[in-house]
């Protein structure tokens, strides 16, 4: 990710505009939003007619209140769903792929309003991290060491951590 970012970024600062030309970058970052969704369970909906679903029958008019997780660790739409994988964003030829069942900003028409906004920033924001940082354990802790379960209440919060940000020259 960061030899991409170099090459494409260099010294100045990242823009929008960047995205495209950084897709495993892209790929990175929604593969952590798959992987540690945070809200697990997405807003209730309401059924606008009568629907069969795995054979059982939804009524119009009833209360559904969409598991998101259900569908990002869908192993029929996820090769490896609970293990992290950029690629399960990336066609053949390494270009960004946009997934269905990547549903971090809930489903339906009742998807997030700010999504694409909020797309746009967590990109800025990773990507100049990464730009001028390298991040690490604090010394003494390996990797594998990290406890990356997270703390479930009506949100799954990642649990507090400690590491090192050591600026980049």
């Amino acid at each position: 990710t960061l030899g991409a970012l170099n090459r494409v970024v260099g010294n100045r600062q990242v823009c929008v505009e960047d995205r495209k030309n950084l897709p495993y970058t892209d790929a990175v970052i929604h593969e952590s939003q798959r992987l540690s969704n945070i809200v697990p369970m997405a807003i209730p909906h309401r059924t606008s007619r009568d629907v069969s679903l795995h054979g059982y029958f939804i009524k119009e008019g009833t209360t559904v209140f969409p598991l998101l997780t259900s569908v990002l660790y869908d192993e029929s739409e996820w090769e490896n769903p609970f293990t992290f994988n950029p690629s399960h964003f990336l066609d053949q030829e390494g270009k960004f792929v946009r997934r269905d069942a990547f549903m971090s900003f809930s489903a339906g028409r009742r998807v997030c309003l700010g999504e694409g906004l909020a797309r746009m920033e967590i990109f800025l924001f990773f990507t100049s991290l990464l730009q001028h940082f390298r991040f690490t354990p604090p010394p003494g802790v390996s990797e594998d060491e990290l406890d990356l379960t997270p703390v479930v209440g009506f949100t799954l919060s990642p649990s507090p951590q400690k590491l090192c940000a050591v600026r980049r020259q």
